[in-house]
């Protein structure tokens, strides 16, 4: 599936598979998003790269660590709705997915998933949940964008100054953030009770990424490095130098939990801009 608006400046490609946004970037330019050369495409694996959609939990199971990692939402067929063109320079594309006897085996609950993809000069991606079920459920997920840049040591992430967050890399331990957000080595951390845009600075390439969100109080950051990534088949050993994952999250505390018929909207909206 492919996206842009009237005037041709940006592009966008589409998975159904996942409902998985895989590039995006002004046509003929350099793409914003990055996804891995050892990635696997093919039906029960994530694609590695883009934007995973990680539902309806969120890094391990909560209790039950041998039904994997992120959930199901990224590992299934999801079903092209419609898309249109409400405006000029305006691309929507709407896919769903739906509980069934497969999903219910792995999480008991009924739901309607809806994937938004709105492409202007901006990208914009909405996951909205529904709770089809005739009890509450809750949930943990992310949008779990990967952001292209030019050399990890090099860039850094603004906008979560004195924001908490739990380095998953020290032993869980609880951390506030000082300054920018700089690379030396592996990273990942759940940045919490944060709602503000966060700013990918590449001086390198001479770009910033800024990645807004709404529906979300937390971000996660990460970067496997060089061990990890060695570990990772469907990760090329070096490419953690030019990937870097700023993430829309419902994570940690930020669970939601939705009674029968509420719905939550998970939104990222991305974006480049000159460092000039």
């Amino acid at each position: 599936v492919s996206g842009g608006n009237s005037g041709g400046e940006t592009e966008a490609r589409v998975s159904v598979y996942g409902g998985h946004v895989l590039s995006y970037g002004e046509a003929g330019g350099r793409d914003v998003l990055w996804v891995s050369g050892e990635s696997n495409y093919e039906e029960g694996k994530a694609i590695r790269g883009g934007i995973p959609i990680c539902w309806p939990w969120f890094a391990d199971h909560p209790s039950d660590g041998s039904k994997g990692a992120h959930g199901f939402a990224r590992v299934k067929m999801w079903k092209v709705e419609h898309v249109s063109v409400p405006t000029a320079g305006r691309t929507e594309l709407h896919l769903g997915l739906t509980s069934d006897e497969g999903t219910r085996e792995v999480w008991p609950y009924d739901f309607d998933l809806e994937l938004i993809v709105t492409l202007r000069k901006r990208l914009r991606v909405e996951l909205r949940v529904i709770n089809a079920t005739n009890r509450p459920f809750v949930f943990t997920g992310a949008l779990h964008s990967y952001f292209a840049v030019s050399d990890i040591k090099r860039v850094s992430v603004w906008g979560l100054k004195g924001v908490k967050y739990i380095d998953k890399v020290d032993g869980m331990t609880e951390k506030d953030q000082d300054g920018a957000v700089l690379f030396s080595g592996e990273t990942d951390r759940v940045y919490q009770e944060t709602d503000g845009d966060c700013i990918i600075d590449d001086p390198v390439w001479g770009r910033r990424i800024r990645v807004g969100k709404t529906g979300s109080r937390s971000t996660v950051v990460w970067n496997p490095w060089e061990g990890k990534a060695g570990r990772m088949t469907d990760f090329g050993d070096d490419e953690w130098k030019g990937m870097l994952c700023v993430e829309t999250a419902n994570a940690g505390e930020d669970a939601v939990e939705l009674e029968p018929g509420e719905e939550h909207r998970l939104v990222t909206m991305i974006g480049t801009e000159s460092r000039d």
